[in-house]
């Protein structure tokens, strides 16, 4: 097992005995994070990035890290997230491998890696420690939350635990719960890694390691990623040369999208912990922003002190479709927030916030502009 840290990631400490959901505790546990623009005089002007399922912290790239981040296109000097005018913190989630303590992390009460000890994981558990982390960078109240995808459920939680930690936030691709598509592509990704022979309950290493089950789980998440329509716009039913499917076998590759799916999932199945998809996944799929008002997601979206929101998501979402966006904004408008949806044509699908920057930059950047 690994952890994937990148270079200029720093740590934050939580608490001895910090507090699962749903049971358990951890000791001796970090967050990582990054930091881009500067904090000025009144620290009100802190910008909280709050991840997807698998980014690290490294959002963009800076002076301690010239890499291009995860969210390159948007987060940068004179960029939609402008980090002239912002102090932007990322975190790297709870329970990830990039950094903060999760099951890849060595448990310090026994010397070895926690595997599937370490304790259930809830997406509260990611908003907590995130929290943890903000307040511990001596700052009381965030300018703004961002939240996309996995991040955009951390946010809602965040702002339903911690109510008073910020002024306003944008939501990118969230929802209050999972669909049942969702969790059913979900569950079929982990049941693919469950069921390599080598994750070996969770005890595989360098040699004995569940690829085969990583490589289909992310072509599952993948297929979803995007909507059927930039498929077919970019694919078509072109087919890979002789030359490429040459030495395959029966039924190998044939078709350019399968070699795309190919080419990345080998790409994500080593730099990532199979242990921590599986907490991280299971997390996204219990998370129901209503357990926290009786079962009531408005309800507990009402409750929320945000002044401002924009609510952006993408029409050809399937994973977090439109009606999930439709369905926070009009619950923090009925708490008396003044907020602006905002519907995205787009044929990029879930993935659009990272990929159709021309879409959503826009009105991220207006909207930082009016609460700066």
């Amino acid at each position: 097992m690994r952890e994937f840290i990148p270079p200029a990631s720093r740590f934050i400490d939580l608490p001895a005995g910090f507090p699962m959901k749903r049971g358990g505790a951890l000791y001796g546990a970090r967050i990582a994070y990054e930091t881009f623009g500067r904090l000025n005089a009144e620290r009100d002007n802190a910008v909280l990035v709050l991840t997807g399922l698998s980014p690290d912290a490294h959002a963009a790239s800076h002076a301690g890290d010239p890499a291009p981040g995860w969210w390159e296109a948007m987060v940068g000097p004179g960029k939609p997230v402008d980090t002239d005018l912002w102090h932007v913190i990322c975190v790297n989630s709870l329970g990830s491998c990039k950094g903060s303590t999760g099951p890849a992390s060595v448990d310090p009460r026994t010397g070895e890696p926690y595997r599937l000890a370490f304790p259930e994981l809830s997406i509260e558990d990611i908003a907590d420690a995130a929290a943890h982390t903000v307040r511990a960078l001596g700052i009381t109240r965030l300018a703004c939350v961002v939240g996309a995808s996995m991040g955009g459920m951390t946010a809602l939680a965040l702002l339903s635990r911690h109510p008073e930690l910020a002024r306003t936030h944008i939501s990118l691709s969230g929802a209050v719960h999972s669909l049942p598509f969702s969790i059913a592509v979900r569950s079929l990704q982990r049941e693919a890694i469950r069921s390599d022979p080598g994750w070996r309950r969770g005890r595989y290493d360098e040699e004995t390691y569940p690829r085969r089950g990583m490589l289909t789980a992310r072509k599952l998440g993948m297929m979803t990623y995007r909507s059927a329509q930039e498929w077919d716009g970019r694919f078509g039913r072109t087919r890979i040369s002789a030359q490429r499917r040459a030495g395959q076998g029966p039924f190998g590759l044939e078709f350019e999208v399968e070699s795309y799916l190919d080419f990345h999932a080998q790409r994500f199945s080593h730099c990532f912990d199979p242990n921590s998809y599986l907490y991280l996944s299971h997390a996204m799929d219990q998370f129901d922003l209503g357990d926290s008002c009786g079962g009531s997601a408005a309800g507990a979206l009402s409750l929320m002190r945000v002044e401002k929101a924009l609510v952006m998501g993408a029409q050809t979402d399937i994973l977090f479709p439109p009606a999930q966006q439709l369905e926070i904004a009009e619950g923090l408008a009925a708490g008396g927030a003044e907020v602006e949806y905002v519907p995205v044509e787009t044929p990029a699908g879930h993935d659009a916030f990272l990929v159709d920057v021309d879409r959503f930059g826009p009105p991220v950047a207006k909207f930082l502009a009016i609460v700066s």
